[in-house]
């Protein structure tokens, strides 16, 4: 019996015997009684909560190896008390709610109202877990995964996971996509909102009328993934393989967009091209060029987007290009090859896991972005928009909500397995054990060229959106008075020096703390379960590997609306009763955030060989150490992608959480969007651009703590010189 094994065993018992079983406390001033003993499930099972006590059959269960070491079957009872454990857990906490049995069947047999509680707390949720890795250990010790104890809990802790923070709450309100207005069974109203022609109507090919949302979204997805993946691209290829000597700075201004709040480049984008925006100005006095309002459409959101979402591709690319290695390319030119065929046919194809991933991130952001399109969209619907107000409109039409989701869904799974088939089986290793002194090869002309011509006009267009932002935070009323004036955020961040200290008595101050403080909670957890996550897909082999990756992005694919919702409805009553909690905000980022950790992962890791991890193994080290030692070294772009936009993500998101904000956690955005509600833009881009100045702090201060990644490469600078060489007698 390890000690690992024994410890997650004795934790078991310690939720079951010390730990309160229900809820979360949440008093200012907890005693010790609040937290130990007399609320737990043993006390409970004794004083009438009799459905606790047969829990005590599979942790007594779980003794036997412990008591009798020389037993053969300790990974059979080890398999058999962490199962029946968690069947146990789940059964009593489904069966019994507030109001009694949840089940027709139980009132039928037992009688009505029956026993009631409420939901699980720290001493449920510290049993299920130390149970569920014993059930992980034993299946080691039956011969899972090599025998490897880590690895097996390692999958066992992330299925768990985005099953009960994924998969239930999801699944909770695509259920309602089947069922009537009285929640009965009925198919063929799934079928009539399916069919619907608003949804599939190719009316716009024959005539003036518009096509249908789901059209909409799929072409919009398309372009908004071609044009991320294009530009994170040669931003990519210009900070890691040109001397630009401002190349610093136009990584800068990649990033900037990914680190500004919702709505914001919406409302700079109407500010610039509106009907009375400063360019439109402009245009109007110097050439004559009417007025239009022909940002509001297709046009206006695929800018928006591309703005929002280049930044995540070129996160993915970054460490892509740089794992690259360059003695495959010096190769391609000792065989006398040019260039421009070395790029295309050595260094692109190199970059495949880069591209597909990037083109899949932008693909799915656009089909569940939420705020663009509400801005922006005008009379272009896409299905974000319409999930949306099918939930909170006047109809309150939840099953016409489900539908619409099942459709995103379907739109993810086929770009999820169109990835998969474009990737196919090859191998896109460049980082491996060997000693690798090449020289970063650079970019033949036509590349750079077009590298640069795509990547700087685009640069200098974000600085003038993000220059109107600025001017649009000191000036009292943008495009009406430009008086020069700090009201703003005088009015947001407001410190008053009183006789007890001082004060934040600015009306933005609540929510900034609330939302710095549920950001960095949600960040490093976000990063872990995605790397982890990734190491688990490219670097082991288990049944349903497929179905794991995609319920990885199941979260990601569906709106944040429709999230939300779930997430009320999933988590608002027992067994997991988290609503109204900082948890179930750290909870919704984390997985609603963890697929950019995730495929940025994977795209890292498809480059390193298996033989570092091997060698490790070899050397007699355990997988724990290996992650930690060897592979973890080599993910720090990942890593720093993962933190830098789970960090941002929880900063500016607004569609997920806007269900699930209170008085005490009032996040960020909610603020902003009920000051663009009020009419108070100067207020809103105010606090934005304070919330873009924390961000930008926050992103060079993850550059700082994780390094950059070193390979053991020259540089073309480090070169040797060319000596004479002297002959010696």
């Amino acid at each position: 019996m390890s000690r690992a094994t024994l410890g997650w065993i004795v934790l078991s018992w310690v939720g079951f015997a010390l730990l309160p079983w229900y809820g979360f406390e949440r008093s200012a001033s907890p005693t010790i009684a609040d937290y130990f003993v007399s609320g737990s499930a043993l006390v409970h099972g004794m004083r009438g909560a009799w459905w606790l006590l047969p829990i005590l059959v599979p942790l007594g269960m779980a003794l036997v190896p412990v008591l009798r070491p020389s037993h053969g079957q300790k990974g059979n009872w080890l398999v058999a008390s962490g199962l029946l454990g968690l069947a146990l857990i789940v059964l009593q906490g489904f069966a019994i709610g507030l109001n009694g049995w949840t089940l027709d069947i139980l009132r039928g047999l037992f009688g009505e109202p029956g026993p009631s509680q409420a939901g699980m707390g720290y001493g449920a949720a510290l049993t299920s877990a130390a149970l569920l890795i014993v059930l992980c250990h034993g299946l080691a010790a039956r011969g899972w995964c090599r025998g490897d104890a880590f690895i097996t809990s390692s999958i066992g802790a992330v299925v768990a996971l985005i099953i009960v923070f994924v998969f239930f709450p999801v699944s909770t309100i695509l259920a309602s996509a089947f069922a009537d207005n009285s929640g009965n069974f009925a198919p063929s109203e799934f079928i009539a909102k399916f069919m619907d022609r608003s949804i599939w109507g190719l009316d716009c090919l024959t005539s003036n009328l518009r096509c249908g949302v789901a059209w909409n979204t799929l072409f919009l997805g398309l372009l908004v993934a071609f044009g991320t993946t294009a530009l994170g691209l040669a931003f990519a290829l210009i900070a890691t393989r040109t001397e630009f000597r401002y190349k610093k700075l136009l990584r800068v201004m990649s990033v900037l967009p990914i680190i500004t709040p919702p709505f914001v480049i919406g409302l700079a984008l109407i500010l610039l091209f509106g009907r009375s925006g400063a360019l439109s100005n402009l245009l109007w006095e110097w050439f004559g060029v009417p007025r239009s309002r022909w940002i509001y459409g297709l046009p206006g959101v695929f800018i928006a987007q591309l703005l929002a979402f280049t930044p995540i591709a070129f996160l993915v690319f970054i460490g892509v290009v740089q794992g690259i290695s360059p003695t495959l390319e010096e190769a391609s030119q000792t065989l006398r090859a040019k260039s421009w065929t070395t790029f295309w046919t050595v260094t692109l194809p190199l970059m495949r896991p880069g591209l597909a991933n990037a083109f899949l991130l932008g693909f799915v952001e656009s089909l569940a972005d939420f705020g663009n399109p509400l801005v922006l969209a005008g009379n272009y619907e896409v299905l974000s928009t319409k999930i949306f107000f099918a939930v909170v409109g006047a109809q309150q039409d939840q099953g016409r909500a489900a539908v619409l989701s099942i459709i995103l869904l379907a739109f993810t799974l086929g770009a999820f397995w169109m990835q998969h088939t474009w990737l196919g089986k090859k191998v896109y290793t460049t980082v491996t054990g060997k000693g690798d002194a090449g020289i970063p090869l650079p970019l033949p002309q036509r590349v750079a060229l077009a590298s640069y011509f795509t990547a700087i006009p685009w640069a200098v267009f974000t600085l003038a959106v993000y220059a109107i932002i600025v001017v649009g935070a000191f000036v009292r009323s943008m495009g009406r008075d430009y008086t020069p004036t700090f009201e703003h955020f005088l009015t947001a961040f407001r410190v008053e020096r009183t006789e007890w200290g001082l004060h934040f008595s600015g009306s933005a101050w609540d929510s900034f703390f609330a939302t710095v403080k549920v950001a960095a909670l949600s960040a490093p957890l976000t990063a872990a379960i995605g790397l982890l996550t990734a190491y688990l897909l490219t670097r082991q082999r288990f049944a349903g590997q497929r179905s794991f990756e995609f319920g990885t992005l199941l979260s990601f694919a569906i709106p944040g609306t429709v999230v939300g919702v779930s997430y009320i409805l999933a988590f608002n009553v027992p067994p997991i009763e988290i609503t109204g909690t900082g948890f179930i905000l750290v909870m919704c980022f984390v997985f609603r955030n963890m697929p950019v950790g995730v495929r940025s992962g994977i795209a890292t890791l498809s480059q390193i060989d298996k033989s570092l991890d091997e060698a490790s193994l070899t050397l007699g080290a355990r997988s724990s150490t290996t992650m930690r030692r060897v592979v973890l070294p080599l993910l720090r772009p990942a890593i720093v992608a993962s933190l830098v936009y789970s960090f941002v993500r929880a900063m500016t998101a607004v569609s997920a959480v806007i269900f699930l904000v209170t008085a005490e956690y009032n996040m960020a955005t909610t603020y902003i969007v009920g000051r663009v509600e009020a009419g108070e833009f100067g207020l809103a881009i105010a606090y934005s651009t304070a919330l873009i100045l924390v961000m930008l702090l926050a992103i060079v201060a993850i550059q700082l703590m994780v390094g950059e990644r070193r390979l053991g490469r020259r540089s073309a600078s480090a070169a040797p010189s060319p000596v004479a060489v002297q002959a010696v007698p």
